[in-house]
């Protein structure tokens, strides 16, 4: 699991960064890519990236501000002509539907693949074989949404000793260890999946907010996750505008990090009056209430790794 942060901005595009989107690698997991938000000229940065459109199978919208969503039609449609033709599904708040399909209706876009657009509601909208997705609504001027996906647990090593203590040789039986509960040998022993398997290995888990006002109650949402992505749209001192403007500051969000236990916290959606000399003091004002917390910035790539 790799996040790529695309686009590190609030509200415009800047020289140093571009608007919200962040790529979670799961090729090692599924062979996919998943994006979040699509702010304006995400396919350029994705040009100097190492990421395929193509693997490119699920994208979620937070919300439908400009600077999160104006990019999406024309990675849709661009998609079309690299290689993209598996199922592509969209999820997003009410609106997003309307929004995806009149654009690529009135531009007389056609696409070359199948396109899923899902309208959510809180709780959990994906349940697959590896992963799950629960969705929050947070705290923002229109409907905005949090994410936080689980992997689910890994089963445990297969205790070979154990196998061979009681005559059962390596071979294809110890495959069909791993993928039953109950397996019996050529020689009329029956084993016991549970018997013979270790500890299951702890999924990891990463929430990815959408742009919102700071509330204790986001806490639940986002406890124990390995990795908190969160907004930090203004400096500890606008706290005031960041309440006026629906948005977050550096220590409201390393508090929500803090009081939810989590392991690292990375902070995103930085306003353009922010210049890059101004990020060390940004980062300093969320390290003294949360200390392992970084400020992305575009391009930036972090992987978070199973525990041991």
């Amino acid at each position: 699991m790799e996040l790529t942060f695309l686009g590190t901005g609030a509200g415009l595009p800047s020289k140093e960064r571009n608007v919200s989107a962040i790529a979670l690698s799961l090729l090692q997991e599924i062979n996919h890519i998943w994006l979040f938000d699509c702010g304006e000229a995400t396919q350029h940065q994705i040009l100097r990236t190492t990421i395929k459109p193509r693997k490119i199978n699920k994208i979620f919208i937070t919300h439908l501000h400009g600077d999160h969503i104006f990019g999406l039609p024309g990675l849709l449609s661009s998609r079309s002509f690299q290689g993209g033709d598996e199922l592509l599904t969209v999820y997003g708040p009410s609106g997003i539907k309307e929004y995806i399909e009149t654009s690529l209706r009135l531009s007389c876009s056609h696409l070359s693949y199948p396109l899923s657009i899902v309208e959510i509601d809180e709780g959990l909208i994906i349940d697959e074989e590896k992963f799950q997705v629960y969705a929050k609504k947070l705290d923002h001027v229109i409907p905005s949404y949090g994410f936080r996906i689980i992997e689910k647990d890994k089963i445990g090593e297969l205790l070979v000793q154990s196998l061979i203590d009681i005559g059962v040789m390596p071979g294809p039986i110890y495959q069909q260890i791993k993928e039953n509960n109950v397996v019996q040998t050529e020689d009329g022993k029956v084993l016991y999946q549970k018997d013979f398997i270790g500890p299951s290995k702890k999924g990891r888990i990463i929430s990815i907010l959408g742009d919102t006002r700071y509330q204790e109650g986001h806490r639940e949402f986002i406890e124990n996750s390995n990795l908190l992505v969160h907004e930090a749209t203004f400096e500890q001192d606008k706290a005031n505008l960041a309440t006026d403007y629906y948005h977050s500051t550096t220590t409201q969000a390393a508090t929500i990090a803090k009081i939810g236990n989590v392991d690292q916290l990375v902070l995103t959606h930085i306003s353009s009056r922010y210049q890059d000399e101004d990020t060390t003091r940004l980062l300093d004002e969320a390290c003294e209430v949360f200390p392992n917390t970084s400020i992305a910035t575009d391009f930036y790539q972090l992987s978070v790794e199973l525990k041991a």
